[in-house]
Formats: structure tokens, C-alpha cells, sequence
């Protein structure tokens, strides 16, 4: 089984950077790949990004493409989310998900993650 813990949430301003990660308890192997969602207020979880950790092969969601970064450090058993020029509509809560399965199917697809952190909490002012 895995625990994930994310952390980094903060309030900012538009325009402004930072940087989210995702830390996961115990030995964290190479099958398994990483992956970031976020869910606003009265909105579904939706796919931001995703990371192999044996690949080193990424995946974005258009709308964050060019703007955020997805990256890993295997040593540390973490994967980080570097979100720059952020805007109010990234504004969220922020979730680590990881899954045994491979990413080229299903990348986007909640329902192929089998493990999930509680969440951090992203808020952009204008």
C-alpha cells in the first residue's frame, strides 16, 4: 500500500510561482507512476499532470501546459508540481495520485489511480 502526502498549498497572486510536492511513505519502486489532480469548488477532479518514474515520460493538461512542470526524485520518494504564472482559475485543491499500471492508457482517467494524498490547497488572487 502507499501513503501520499502532499504540501507546498499556499495563497498567492496572479502571476506568481510555486511549487507542490508529494511525498510517499516507504520504498517507492519504479512501477509505479505519479500523477497530480485538482478539483475546484463545485467542480469535478480533473487531470493536471503525470509523470512515469522508470520512463521519465510526462503528461499535461492543455490548460497547464507551458506553465507547469511536473518532475520526480526517486531518492526522496517525491514528485513535485512546479505551477508558474498562476491565475485564478488554477485555484483548487491539489491531489497526489499514484498507480501500478502504466500511463499510455487512461493518463487523464481518475478511476486508474489507486491511491490518493488528502489534498493542498491552491488559492490565486486577482
Amino acid at each position: 500500500q502507499v501513503q501520499l502526502v502532499e504540501s507546498g498549498g499556499a495563497l498567492v497572486q496572479a502571476g506568481d510561482s510555486l511549487r507542490l510536492s508529494c511525498a510517499a511513505s516507504g520504498r517507492t519502486f519504479s512501477s509505479y507512476n505519479m500523477g497530480w489532480f485538482r478539483q475546484a469548488p463545485g467542480k469535478e477532479r480533473e487531470f493536471v499532470a503525470a509523470i512515469s518514474w522508470n520512463g521519465g515520460t510526462t503528461y499535461y493538461a492543455d490548460s497547464v501546459r507551458g506553465r507547469f512542470t511536473i518532475s520526480r526524485d526517486n531518492a526522496k520518494n517525491t514528485v513535485y508540481l512546479q505551477m508558474n504564472s498562476l491565475k485564478p482559475e488554477d485555484t483548487a485543491i491539489y491531489y497526489c495520485a499514484a498507480r501500478a499500471t502504466g500511463l499510455r492508457f487512461g493518463v487523464r482517467s481518475r478511476e486508474l489511480y489507486d491511491y490518493w494524498g488528502q489534498g493542498t490547497q491552491v488559492t490565486v488572487s486577482s
